[in-house]
């Protein structure tokens, strides 16, 4: 079958020819459409079930919401992990499944079970299943400046305006609210005025209901004409709820506010976002949705709050404090760093070796036409881009070449030695038999090498499936090019010496070598007991060193982001946990390098981060790394000598995509946990 498809390459140059092109053109596309994240999705389809219940203290959700949700959930087909958090007035349940489990499948089942359940639970409590994203899945952290305007305000362009055309853009699970106040209208009764009137709460209450809806009528026919009649009445403002008639006494109708203050208050707030130390702040935080592509998420997120900017109010601004694409460009760069700076070292090493530059150039494109097959496998496979399978190629580089190199060095030794009258397409199939079979076993036996990473399950098998699945595409690429595409290359670029010149089939680093190493391999042959017996006592003393080296699951990714767990007092209240980061961040923003600091102190609108009270995330915003005169690690020593003069206070340093990996696996944000 080999020698068919040779013959065939040989015979059809230009078919060849013309489906490499193909493969150039469908691998840059692939490429460009290709979903790119800077960490592998090693999340497992998990859904959280979210229930708000207002005023209700942890033992009271725990044993009224929480229990009772988890038992509903036990046994659901494909579960893996069923984990709960209770705290006060938050129940948030947690559901693993198995890594071919379909999320929207998941979805639905734990829908079906919360049904099944809800009408056991208290009345007055709300939520259900959070947004369909992953741990990993905040992208883009914006900040809504306004001046002149009270956080409430801009709480309510946030969550009235610049949310709504957010979740529209493509790759969006949900818009997340965090800071400001929810704008609210409070009715406060007045004890002595209700006995006055002989009016109970529940009439207030009832008469606040009814008043707060439009009525449907029926039609008039007049001249010909359809007249639709309805009652508007739906409260617009607090005067409208002044105005409710609560009770007619003596003839004389009395109202709301006669019986009540009403006034514009807010929500109860289970968290709140401070910044540089200057007080709250309004934020807001954009989820990928699960399987979506996060480059082109943020790029339509920028897109879409550019175009915001024609109809925000004037003096109010959009600024980003944390943006996925920095890291992920970052990410990508330094891989297609690493791919660039390997083409050029294979291809001076390959003209050295071979002595030949149009033997290396037909070698040296066997590089970018793998590379291009691999983008075309993972488009077909739905691999993404990111650090592992992109590194998958940097690694393979070296090994791409090997089969290239034999064929390729095989047809110049029979160029140089050709005899007089054979044609050339007839040396480059006798050239590319002879070493057809060793190729392909050689190749074979590397794919085989990274078989076992392909047994891994769990998080090792997420992280490192995409290395091993972007090597073997690369490889199983590079061998079909060697024996199809560099065969054709080869006859059309590569020279035929006369019979006199064939001493030029080695170059000189070529024959230096094989001068030194002649002799030494004659030696090897010559005591091979000896030989043997040195290569044992190196293996030995190389078996007594493992022991000694430092091991770890997977070296820490420095993200180009700085995030500071905070920790107070578990009883602190939220405005003294507020006023008490305040200092933090000035603390923090004296060093040169830090221009910026976010802190998230308690929950989220959605509750998706269940934190505390007492618990704050800081985001720092820094210079670019070029422009730091300290290392990260002096830089991090100067936060603890800050941070230092704060002694009621526990701290630790993590990342955001680090953070919420450890909190995925484990529920908690630490590397340790007791």
């Amino acid at each position: 079958m080999i020698a068919a498809i040779l013959r065939f390459s040989l015979i059809q140059r230009l078919m060849i020819g013309l489906v490499t092109l193909g493969i150039t053109a469908a691998g840059i596309w692939s490429f460009k459409s290709l979903p790119i994240d800077a960490f592998p999705d090693i999340s497992a389809p998990q859904v959280q079930v979210i229930i708000k219940a207002p005023g209700m203290s942890p033992t009271e959700v725990e044993q009224r919401i929480t229990f009772p949700i988890e038992m509903e959930m036990q046994g659901i087909p494909g579960q893996t992990v069923l984990r709960s958090t209770t705290k006060y007035s938050l129940s948030v349940i947690v559901i693993d499944f198995e890594d071919d489990m379909d999320i929207y499948l998941a979805r639905n089942l734990v829908t079906e079970r919360l049904n099944q359940v809800w009408s056991s639970l208290p009345d007055g409590i709300e939520g259900g299943l959070a947004p369909i994203t992953t741990p990993l899945g905040e992208i883009f952290m914006y900040r809504i400046i306004g001046e002149d305007y009270t956080n409430q305000e801009l709480r309510s362009l946030q969550d009235w305006v610049i949310r709504p055309h957010l979740r529209k853009v493509e790759g969006v699970a949900d818009v997340n609210s965090l800071g400001g106040e929810v704008r609210t209208y409070e009715v406060a009764i007045k004890p002595k005025a209700l006995v006055k009137h002989g009016i109970s709460i529940d009439e207030v209450e009832h008469a606040l209901m009814q008043s707060n809806r439009n009525a449907g009528g029926d039609r008039i026919n007049q001249n010909d004409e359809v007249l639709l009649v309805r009652t508007v009445g739906k409260l617009q403002n607090i005067d409208d709820i002044k105005e409710i008639t609560v009770r007619t006494r003596y003839g004389e109708p009395v109202h709301v506010s006669d019986v009540a203050d009403v006034r514009v208050g807010s929500m109860t707030r289970y968290g709140a976002v401070t910044a540089d130390g200057e007080g709250e702040v309004v934020t807001g935080l954009v989820l990928l949705r699960k399987g979506a592509n996060s480059l082109q998420a943020v790029a339509g997120t920028k897109e879409a709050l550019e175009s915001l900017k024609a109809i925000l109010p004037q003096g109010v601004s959009i600024e980003s404090f944390y943006d996925r694409t920095d890291l992920i460009t970052e990410a990508v760069w330094t891989v297609e760093k690493a791919l660039g700076e390997a083409v050029i070292l294979v291809l001076l090493v390959l003209i050295i070796m071979l002595g030949d530059i149009r033997s290396a150039l037909t070698v040296a494109l066997i590089l970018p036409l793998s590379v291009l097959f691999t983008f075309i496998m993972m488009k077909l496979f739905d691999v993404s881009a990111n650090l592992m399978s992109l590194g998958g190629l940097a690694i393979a580089i070296g090994i791409l070449v090997d089969a290239a190199v034999v064929v390729v060095e095989n047809i110049h030794t029979q160029f140089s030695k050709a005899p007089e009258g054979v044609s050339r397409l007839h040396l480059v199939y006798r050239a590319v038999m002879e070493v057809s079979s060793p190729v392909i076993s050689g190749i074979l036996i590397i794919v085989a090498v990274f078989l076992p990473l392909f047994s891994l399950t769990g998080l090792e098998g997420k992280m490192f499936s995409p290395l091993a699945i972007t090597i073997t595409f690369a490889l199983i690429g590079s061998l079909i090019l060697s024996l199809t595409v560099i065969p054709v290359l080869a006859s059309l670029f590569m020279r035929v010496h006369a019979r006199g010149h064939a001493d030029q089939a080695d170059g000189r680093l070529m024959r230096v070598l094989k001068f030194l190493y002649l002799p030494m391999m004659e030696a090897a042959l010559r005591f091979r007991k000896s030989a043997v017996l040195l290569a044992l006592v190196a293996l030995i003393a190389t078996a007594t060193l493992f022991p000694h080296i430092g091991k770890e699951f997977m070296p820490i990714m420095d993200e180009g982001s700085t995030v500071i767990l905070l920790e107070k007092d578990p009883a602190i209240t939220l405005e003294k946990s507020l006023q008490k980061d305040a200092p933090i961040q000035q603390a923090m923003m004296e060093l040169p390098e830090v221009i910026g600091v976010t802190s998230r102190t308690g929950a989220d609108e959605l509750r998706m981060d269940p934190m505390g009270l007492n618990q704050t995330d800081n985001f720092l915003v820094t210079l670019p790394r070029e422009e730091w005169t300290i290392s990260l690690q002096q830089f991090q020593e100067n936060l603890r000598e800050k941070l230092s003069r704060f002694d009621d206070i526990d701290y630790a340093f993590s990342q955001p995509i680090d953070m919420r990996v450890s909190e995925m696996l484990t529920g908690v944000r630490s590397a340790m946990a007791i």
